[in-house]
């Protein structure tokens, strides 16, 4: 029989010991401590290493890293900065020139610390920095900076040991974090630290949790710590399940690939045999149809990594945004990484973009993470493919044809090719914008032409005749703005509202009406309910394409929401709120914050399970949230897909779908009929009837267009076609926000009412001369 603490031990040793057999070394020269991630084992570093601050008698100690690091790297600098330590970045061009400040030897014998990381792969482009640095630095033969002291490396392998192997014995770091989900892809939330134990006893540590204390004192100030440095640093219980399946994860490996030389060069050919025919892609014009950012020519894999990082060039050179990359991508079912990649350094430089570049995006709304991917023109990240062990030639291949299908015209040429005598074809989802009805909410409106609504007799169920009187109309006018005035085209035709839908239920079908009242948080009841997993996560039409079947109606004079489906008795539910059991919907991109929601219940509940054929529910958002939201003076915002006249757009192949299915799967709010093509894009606001609206963006669409409203099948030709129509961006529409007019009409929406736009400053539309002109926009 064993004690829990001995089963622990021994569950916690093998692994370790394992660890080391994969990194060729032993529990004599490095100790290794369990960490939550990569992270976590950084800022045990920057905490832990023995600096001397400025201000003392010895000389003070020096944080060095290089660029090209990634974030958790720079951000070891804050804890520096807090210790008065001084932080210093070296670009790599500099380490290389480094022997030029080594020291003359009078000058060799100062023990004052100083730490050098850098990373032994780039996360960004793969790049293999070389591994000889790690003795050259701590023997003095290249220094990051001049200055007296001893010179310690923190190697960053999280990157590189997930397709490389890592020879300890040889190559003798001080620190070595890594993370093994990315060696294995399991477990997530569990890392370590290898430390050298000739550094090790100069550890410092001043936290004490459970499990690190051989011996302390409540009542006074006694503390002595283990001996062993693993469990001084592993404060508190380790995830000692996470720790049992390195076993595993280590067997599987070695099992499946004959280990970590062998993932070395099947990674490295892959990554070069893409790369070679992602550089010669070409468009008939002999433009590059990608731009990679590399510092080597992938000719060896001991100087660069299984990772390709680029953008992707229109026939012009121009850059398209990498979230439009990424949405196209999605429907080939490949997964890419865009943005900077938590590595600044390294985006700048191969990007060109400069300190102050940053300082404009940031100014311009662009933050890390999000999909703001051109400020000017210019890109703020790019994209990223990486090869695992798991990875296939056949993988390798259908990136290539994704690129080729949507860039080229010759989508089913056999690669590897050369695309000299190809040519460019010219060919985001509403649901994902935020929206549920929040106090925070975006809500999207298509555009159709006059000819278009003439031969159309589906485009409106009713016309209403309503329009204001003309002194409101002059009222509202001058209330929007000085300078607005109604955009009136082709003999003086005025913009009118078609169409208006609201959405009852998220991602389920649309419910048309020829007026609804509209509220401080957009069009009555649109959005006020939404379907989740068995998990609470909101589901879309991306997850389960079969919402688009489900048909809910508002009955204003019963006050129920009627919902309906092929083969499904129709079903109701009250419109009176009855939060009885009342539920958290946990922040997501779905709802941009978190939203108090309540459980419609376990009939309706039901009722979609048995439709969908999986787990799920409904659920509802608390009223009290849009009042507390409105208290807090946020204003509520619905977006609307605005006008866009498809028979402009004479080189767009969405002209072969029909007038209503092209509405239905842009899920409008509203439809507006205009003479000119994407005008709206130059509106800063508009006023209809008595409603006034602020432009809020343009609406960036992704996969859920390409899903057949009637069917609930995908077509991933209908975003193709938008995508090469609208240049470098998928955007179709704009979004509004409600700004409420003091006005004696009522707040009704309604179809026939006349739209009176404000154009943005500077801005002048002018009348297109011939159809070619029209559809260059």
């Amino acid at each position: 029989i064993q004690s829990q603490a001995e089963l622990a031990s021994i569950l916690k040793t093998q692994p370790r010991s394992l660890i080391l057999q994969h990194f060729h070394t032993t529990a004599e020269d490095y100790t290794i401590i369990f960490t939550s991630g990569c992270t976590a084992a950084l800022k045990l570093v920057a905490e832990a290493f023995p600096w001397i601050p400025e201000g003392t008698k010895q000389p003070s100690s020096r944080f060095c890293y290089l660029t090209d690091s990634h974030t958790s790297v720079v951000g070891m600098r804050g804890i520096t900065a807090s210790m008065n330590v001084l932080s210093v970045p070296i670009k790599p061009k500099e380490i290389l020139l480094s022997e030029k400040n080594r020291l003359p030897a009078e000058e060799q014998n100062c023990t004052t610390p100083h730490l050098f990381s850098y990373p032994a792969q780039s996360n960004f482009s793969g790049t293999k920095y070389p591994l000889s640095w790690i003795q050259d630095i701590k023997s003095g033969k290249l220094c990051p900076i001049k200055i007296p002291g001893k010179w310690f490396v923190l190697l960053d392998a999280a990157s590189y040991v997930s397709s490389s192997p890592l020879d300890l014995g040889v190559h003798q770091a001080d620190f070595i974090p890594i993370s093994f989900y990315k060696i294995f892809g399991f477990p997530t939330g569990l890392g370590a630290l290898l430390v050298n134990n000739r550094i090790a006893p100069l550890l410092r540590k001043t936290y004490f949790g459970g499990g690190t204390a051989a011996a302390y004192l409540a009542g006074e100030d006694f503390y002595l710590p283990r001996k062993s440095i693993a469990e001084r640093f592993e404060d508190g219980t380790v995830s000692f399940l996470d720790i049992i399946a390195l076993k595993h994860g280590f067997e599987v490996l070695e099992k499946l690939t004959g280990g970590m030389e062998k993932i070395k060069q099947h990674t490295f050919t892959l990554a070069h045999y893409t790369y070679t025919v992602l550089s010669t892609l070409k468009y008939a014009n002999g433009a590059p149809v990608v731009r990679i950012y590399s510092d080597t020519d992938f000719s060896s894999p001991d100087v660069q990594g299984p990772i390709i990082n680029f953008n992707v060039l229109d026939e012009n050179g121009e850059v398209i945004g990498f979230s439009q990359v990424d949405k196209m991508a999605s429907l080939y079912n490949i997964h890419v990484r865009t943005g900077c990649f938590c590595n600044t350094g390294a985006c700048q430089m191969h990007l060109g973009i400069s300190n102050e570049d940053i300082q404009r995006n940031l100014q311009a709304g662009h933050v890390c993470g999000d999909d703001i991917d051109l400020v000017d023109g210019r890109p703020t990240g790019s994209v990223r493919i990486s090869f695992g062990y798991m990875s296939s030639f056949e993988d390798a291949q259908s990136f290539l044809k994704f690129i080729i299908a949507t860039r080229l015209s010759k989508s089913d040429t056999e690669i590897p090719f050369q695309s000299s005598s190809t040519k460019l074809t010219t060919e985001s989802d509403p649901d994902d914008h935020p929206s549920f009805n929040s106090a925070d909410k975006l809500s999207p409106i298509p555009r159709i032409s006059d000819t278009e609504l003439g031969n159309n007799s589906t485009a409106t169920k009713t016309t209403v005749n309503w329009q204001p009187p003309e002194a409101e109309v002059e009222s509202i006018r001058s209330a929007v703005s000085e300078t607005a005035v109604p955009t009136y085209r082709r003999g003086g035709k005025p913009i009118t509202v078609t169409n208006i839908y609201l959405y009852p239920i998220k991602s389920c079908s649309a419910f048309e009406v020829t007026e609804w009242p509209v509220g401080n948080q957009g069009l009555l009841y649109d959005r006020n309910w939404m379907v989740v997993n068995q998990n609470g996560v909101c589901m879309t039409q991306k997850q389960e394409p079969r919402l688009c079947l489900v048909n809910p109606s508002i009955d204003l004079k019963q006050n129920i929401m009627v919902i309906q489906a092929e083969g499904m008795e129709p079903i109701s539910v009250s419109l009176e709120e009855n939060p009885g059991k009342e539920a958290v919907v946990c922040e997501s991109k779905v709802c941009s914050h978190r939203v108090k929601t309540y459980d419609c219940g376990e009939r309706i509940a039901g009722w979609f399970s048995m439709f969908l054929g999986r787990p799920c529910r409904l659920i509802r958002q608390s009223s009290d949230m849009k009042k507390k939201s409105h208290q807090k003076n946020i204003k509520g915002m619905f977006s609307f897909l605005k006008i866009f006249v498809i028979p402009h757009l004479v080189n767009i192949r969405l002209m072969d779908f029909m007038l209503k299915e092209l509405i239905q799967r842009f899920r409008a709010n509203i439809v507006i009929s205009a003479p000119e093509s994407f005008e709206e894009e130059e509106w800063a606001e508009i006023s209809i009837g008595a409603l006034r609206f602020q432009v809020v963006g343009p609406c960036s669409r992704c996969q859920i267009i390409c899903i057949d409203q009637q069917s609930g099948e995908r077509n991933k030709e209908f975003l193709q076609s938008l995508s090469a129509a609208r240049g470098r961006k998928t955007n179709f529409g704009i979004y509004l926000m409600n700004q409420p007019l003091r006005s004696s009409l009522p707040d009704i929406l309604s179809v026939g009412s006349q739209v009176l736009p404000v154009l943005k400053e500077n801005t002048e539309i002018q009348p297109p001369t011939s159809s070619e002109e029209k559809c260059s926009g």
